[in-house]
């Protein structure tokens, strides 16, 4: 098995995959959180064969990622897809373990539930930016941060692996993003992101041309996704001390990018400039944020005629005369 995982996690994934650094830690982790189980409390990893990684054991690991660590189905079916490829790849490489992998390649996803996504309103991203205290170093890096966020629809591992080579803060001041599958793609910055990263920058006499992080942490070192989310989490509970609305939703950094989407689609943008602002691959996943805009809806409610008028809502029997006859009707 240590073979099967060396070959895979070294060679097969970054070698003939070429994969990104990202798929390649969360594979990593599932295999580690697999194995993990498997061993128990007081077993070690590193005495199991392949035997022990079963069809059953797979099956109660995926179990209790759901009833133990409480994690949602969608993760469940990361973590199974991580497996999956490892066990595609063991039965390719050592075939006397194709029956096993057969057998676990074989384990059915979940069927995740849909929710609703959720995102800020313009006025909700200004009662934030407003309300951060900008008479720190911390506190200015959070301004620019957010506003940066908001302004590109970045998703934030673009953002924590942004160097301050990528910008141009010029005359037409735009970043370079690096996107998923290592696609890169240049979106503009407003006027007012450009200025406050110039302060945010000459505050750490930091020059374009010298490739460092743009966003650190106190100790000097980028921050990582973590960091953001604290960040935002942070000074949403903040505004959410005078803001009802804030209470009510489930806010993250992808929230922001949710966010910019719906913004631009507002402003009369059309969806393929959207879909190419924000790294798309294809606009089927852009023309998600038309079911977001609820004000649209509201527009378009008031502007259609309504089915029944009220002479033909009376030719309906009343449920408090006759409530039995009333159902026997429908």
């Amino acid at each position: 098995m240590a073979s099967a995982l060396r070959g895979f996690l070294t060679d097969y994934l970054p070698q003939q995959r070429a994969l990104s650094p990202h798929t390649l830690h969360s594979y990593r982790d599932s295999l580690k959180l697999l194995l993990q189980f498997v061993a128990g409390k007081t077993g070690d990893p590193a005495r199991l064969s392949m035997e022990h990684l079963s069809y059953e054991q797979v099956m109660a690991f995926l179990l209790h990622l759901e009833t133990k660590r409480h994690n949602q189905a969608s993760t469940r079916n990361v973590r199974l897809g991580a497996i999956r490829s490892f066990f595609r790849y063991v039965a390719t490489h050592h075939p006397e373990h194709l029956e096993q992998a057969q057998r676990i390649l074989s384990a059915p996803l979940k069927r995740t539930t849909l929710r609703e996504i959720h995102h800020l309103e313009l006025s909700e991203v200004q009662a934030i930016l407003r309300d951060i205290d900008r008479s720190s170093p911390e506190g200015r890096r959070d301004h620019v941060l957010l506003t940066f966020l908001f302004n590109t629809g970045a998703r934030v591992g673009e953002v924590v692996t942004l160097q301050t080579s990528d910008l141009v803060l010029d005359v037409l001041p735009s970043v370079r993003l690096r996107g998923k599958g290592r696609k890169e793609r240049r979106c503009p910055l407003w006027a007012e992101t450009a200025q406050a990263l110039r302060a945010y920058l000459g505050e750490r006499t930091v020059g374009l041309h010298e490739p460092q992080g743009v966003f650190l942490n106190q100790r000097g070192q980028p921050l990582t996704r973590f960091g953001v989310r604290w960040i935002l989490q942070k000074h949403i509970r903040n505004t959410a001390e005078h803001l009802n609305s804030l209470k009510t939703k489930r806010l993250h950094p992808h929230s922001l990018r949710h966010s910019t989407a719906v913004h631009l689609l507002r402003s009369g943008i059309d969806l393929s400039t959207i879909a190419n602002w924000l790294g798309h691959v294809s606009i089927n996943t852009t023309s998600k944020y038309l079911t977001l805009d609820l004000e649209a809806k509201r527009q378009a409610l008031d502007q259609s005629e309504p089915i029944l008028s009220d002479d033909q809502r009376r030719i309906f029997p009343c449920p408090e005369n006759d409530l039995i006859g009333w159902l026997d009707s429908l």
